[in-house]
């Protein structure tokens, strides 16, 4: 298993510490938010990446993906009926595409609830029509770059654009590029599946739909910090002998962030370790 550390957990730290201290926790890698690195992450350059690449090697570590990617600048939305705005956002995440490349990121991860949530008056088929021309773009983008760009399911409460697992498998179908996926988020998982997470996850892995995955309770804490079940999601991956990454999410930092990414490493690895 390779673990990562969700750097807004720790994102009041300079970054270096960041690093430091995913180390110590016995992560491999930091699942980068981008909002963390520059105020306007729209400015973010190869230059950046390379100081990025160089902080967490030298702590040996690896940037294992981007996430929570449209949270600056405000604004923004791959559902807009507005074709400027839908433009700008879709160049938006094209920079972030290579960026992460640069920083030597193999996976994106697409969530962002409200900026491809219907806008008022837009049914949820035409958001998720125009989201799906923006994913498509991407897809093309990031395999020009060597990355995969995924799609993550998200819970109703959060936006009724694309929730299931099934939806966006079929998302990936439609647009049919290798650099397209999707991905399991446990808490929206186990928040909105009728079936469990870890029988969802086998049939996807199976099918070749799912690249990467993320932990944390339906309660929005950190894994092992609630009564979402987590050891039978890392038994199979165990069993398909997945080579992908595994990242830390929780939402909800207690007792306090650092105690709570220590948690939930220590609860993964351990449940990890007595599977091998």
């Amino acid at each position: 298993m390779r673990l990562a550390l969700c750097n807004e957990v720790l994102r009041e730290r300079p970054f270096a510490e960041q690093c430091r201290l995913a180390a110590a926790l016995g992560c491999q890698g930091l699942e980068l938010a981008p909002f963390t690195l520059a105020a306007d992450p729209s400015t973010l350059d190869e230059a950046q990446a390379r100081a990025v690449r160089r902080d967490t090697e030298a702590h040996g570590l690896a940037v294992s993906s981007l996430h929570w990617l449209m949270v600056q600048p405000t604004g923004l939305s791959i559902a807009t009926p507005d074709a400027a705005l839908h433009g700008r956002s879709v160049a938006f995440l094209e920079r972030l595409v290579a960026f992460a490349a640069a920083c030597g990121a193999g996976v994106l991860v697409h969530g962002s609830p409200a900026q491809r949530a219907p806008a008022p008056g837009q049914t949820v088929a035409d958001a998720l029509a125009r989201c799906e021309a923006a994913w498509a773009r991407l897809a093309d983008v990031a395999r020009q770059h060597g990355v995969v760009y995924c799609i993550e399911p998200l819970s109703r409460a959060e936006t009724p654009v694309l929730n299931t697992l099934a939806e966006a498998v079929a998302v990936v179908d439609r647009i049919g590029s290798p650099a397209l996926r999707t991905m399991l988020d446990l808490s929206a998982a186990a928040v909105t599946e009728v079936e469990a997470p870890d029988v969802l996850l086998a049939r996807h892995l199976a099918s070749g739909h799912i690249a990467h995955v993320q932990l944390n309770d339906r309660n929005r804490r950190g894994p092992g910090q609630g009564d979402t079940p987590v050891a039978p999601v890392l038994r199979v991956l165990h069993a398909a002998g997945y080579g992908g990454w595994v990242a830390l999410e929780p939402f909800d930092y207690q007792p306090e962030p650092l105690a709570c990414a220590a948690a939930s490493a220590g609860y993964v690895r351990g449940i990890w370790e007595a599977l091998a």
